[in-house]
């Protein structure tokens, strides 16, 4: 997917100018309320019209203020999902989810409606009331919804921030198992760094309307680390469960994690701040936290009153974060060998 982006928009007070080219699958939309990321979503899919510039979707032209070319929003091949799932609530589900397929020319149709609803998880709903959904299913509903209408391009405006925390976490898994098996590139809009690392390869950051920068995730998340009051989100691919006493041990690489009980013990992805892992200089005898890794220092990351310890535990990756002063009165220094202690309650599943 290639997007060629040169616009200008007012509202009242608040002046949205950007301009940028990108090219990718996965592109990130990131930054706080009033940047204007649901602006470029609306001025993308034509919802809203610039007063000025273009907007090129793959050499098509979407939108010219010179050649006075301005697409209707069912000619631009543009679907979106926003933060409330917006379904028709006359149609059943099934019908909700055909609504844009029937209006895509045969041609266009790569997508059918049962594989769609597989991947979903959604098979089962199909004769349902929209009105009986939860609002985790509804999200499905309509991401399956703009799927099927096989877009060039789907925005995914905000999509989980009207849901709470255990809803996040349910729907995570299906946008990324679908996103990836369908393949149809994507603008992924969020103020959640976690949501942009796990979903997007590159970022745009926008603020006050303007464009601040290109990047990715993970340095914005490392840029961030002292900004955030969890610090840095370290993210673990752990495997084979097995009970250990009444908690259960992870494969993480060549190392093995004990957590606390979880409702689902099975692999996955798990998140764990970097302000949960304690550093020591030297072995401790007595230790209340049930990890201990011995660890290499490969990095020192240094910002503000903190530090970021970038360590290698036995060939994985992970992030501490120490205040300034412990960092010097432990001498720490990259090459240096140290201990790692993490509570079993530390991390959380994300995947």
């Amino acid at each position: 997917m290639k997007l060629n982006v040169e616009v200008m928009k007012s509202f009242g007070r608040f002046e949205f100018a950007a301009g940028f080219q990108v090219e990718g699958a996965r592109i990130g939309i990131f930054g706080p309320s009033g940047s204007g990321k649901s602006t470029l979503s609306s001025l993308l899919a034509g919802l809203v019209s610039p007063d000025a510039g273009t907007i090129h979707l793959n050499d098509r032209c979407l939108f010219d203020s010179i050649s006075k070319i301005n697409r209707n929003p069912e000619q631009r091949r543009v679907s979106v999902v926003f933060q409330h799932a917006h379904l028709f609530p006359h149609l059943n589900v099934e019908r909700n989810l055909l609504y844009g397929f029937h209006r895509t020319p045969a041609e266009r149709r790569k997508l059918l409606l049962e594989d769609v609803a597989e991947a979903l998880d959604i098979s089962r709903l199909l004769k349902r009331s929209v009105s009986k959904l939860s609002g985790g299913e509804k999200q499905r509903v309509a991401l399956g919804r703009a799927l099927l209408a096989c877009p060039d391009l789907l925005i995914l405006d905000e999509p989980l921030s009207a849901l709470d925390k255990r809803l996040k976490e349910q729907i995570i898994p299906f946008l990324r198992k679908t996103l990836r098996r369908f393949e149809i590139p994507y603008l992924y809009i969020s103020h959640s760094l976690s949501e942009m690392r796990l979903l997007t390869d590159q970022v745009l950051c926008f603020a006050d309307g303007q464009l601040q920068e290109t990047s990715d995730a993970e340095t914005l998340a490392r840029q961030r680390m002292t900004g955030n009051r969890h610090g840095y989100l370290n993210h673990l691919e752990l495997s084979e469960p097995r009970e250990v006493g009444g908690m259960l041990g992870y494969r993480w690489g060549e190392n093995e994690l004990l957590l606390t009980d979880h409702e689902q013990p099975q692999a996955g992805l798990f998140e764990l701040s970097s302000k949960d892992i304690l550093l020591f200089k030297n072995h401790p005898h007595a230790l209340s936290a049930r990890n201990l890794l011995t660890a290499k220092i490969t990095e020192l990351i240094p910002q503000g009153g903190s530090v970021g310890v970038k360590l290698n535990c036995n060939g994985e990756e992970l992030i501490a974060q120490i205040v300034r002063e412990a960092a010097l009165e432990l001498n720490m220094d990259v090459g240096m060998t140290v201990y790692a202690a993490i509570k079993a309650s530390a991390f959380r599943r994300l995947v």
